[in-house]
């Protein structure tokens, strides 16, 4: 069996009993850094082989694993820190095994994005989680169009060095979200800042950022009733609103309305000509 173990994501006991004891009776373990896990393994004197498992050898060590599994060993997955399998490797493996009929078992736990979005005070629900944001400047942009959008609060990961940019592109796009930003959950220095993008930026210019952020998005206080607009004049209020270009703007109002882009794009340059 396959067992999918979630561990601490700062403080070394927010671990389960559970999770100790599956650990303790697996055959072996598969870890993204086996030194990272081994100081995990140690302090519960959890006694059993460590295996590397990450980005780079997930599919080649795959039919191994497989085989393994089939001969009836019991292996434990875990992450670096969290519930495996979001936003670390394991996905292809558990797809495997599903495809295989072999047997997988999680073991809740911690999980950063849960953690923080119940500290943050925003409504809880509904939530989306996107993962990590996208380095490419145009990626980021569409991405953050996109969560700036949802009805509900959105869950990201960023890292520290990638924020202040982040944090610039948002206040372009929508100067007045309320944002926050969690980190070090958990652990001593914990903290949530709350407050738009340049309340955030104010702050993190003399309190400098360490280790990887939760960033999270309430859900927008102004909604637009855009039914009774057409697709010309709903474009031209979100250009107005949004500090957008055209060209996102009519994705935006596309995405908005569940139209393909060409429909509102061919809507607009018609009316213009």
């Amino acid at each position: 069996m396959l067992y999918l173990v979630a561990t601490p994501i700062g403080n070394l006991a927010d671990i389960t009993y559970r999770a100790v004891e599956v650990l303790k009776n697996s055959d072996y373990i598969l870890c993204e850094d086996t030194r990272h896990s081994g100081h995990l393994l140690k302090h519960y004197a959890i006694d059993r082989p460590l295996k590397s498992y990450h980005k780079f050898n997930e599919s080649s060590s795959q039919e191994e694993l497989i085989e393994d599994l089939k001969a009836g060993k019991q292996i434990a997955l875990i992450s670096d820190a969290g519930t495996p399998t979001l936003c670390d490797p394991g996905y292809l493996l558990v797809a495997r095994c599903v495809k295989e009929g072999i047997k997988i078992s999680a073991v809740p736990g911690a999980c950063a994005a849960i953690v923080a979005l119940t500290l943050s005070g925003f409504d809880p629900l509904p939530f989306q989680f996107v993962g990590f944001l996208p380095k490419k400047a145009s990626e980021l942009k569409q991405m953050l169009n996109q969560i700036l959008i949802y009805d509900g609060t959105s869950i990201a990961y960023e890292s520290p060095h990638r924020l202040e940019e982040t944090l610039e592109v948002i206040k372009e796009i929508d100067p007045a979200r309320e944002l926050c930003v969690a980190r070090e959950l958990t652990k001593l220095y914990e903290e949530c800042q709350r407050g738009s993008a340049q309340e955030l930026q104010t702050y993190f210019k003399t309190h400098p950022l360490k280790g990887e952020c939760v960033l999270l998005f309430q859900r927008g206080t102004e909604t637009i009733d855009w039914e009774h607009l057409t697709l010309q004049e709903h474009v031209e209020l979100i250009y107005a609103q949004g500090n957008l270009s055209l060209n996102d703007a009519i994705k935006w109002v596309a995405q908005l309305r569940h139209l393909p882009k060409r429909t509102v794009y061919q809507a607009i340059h018609k009316s213009a000509d």
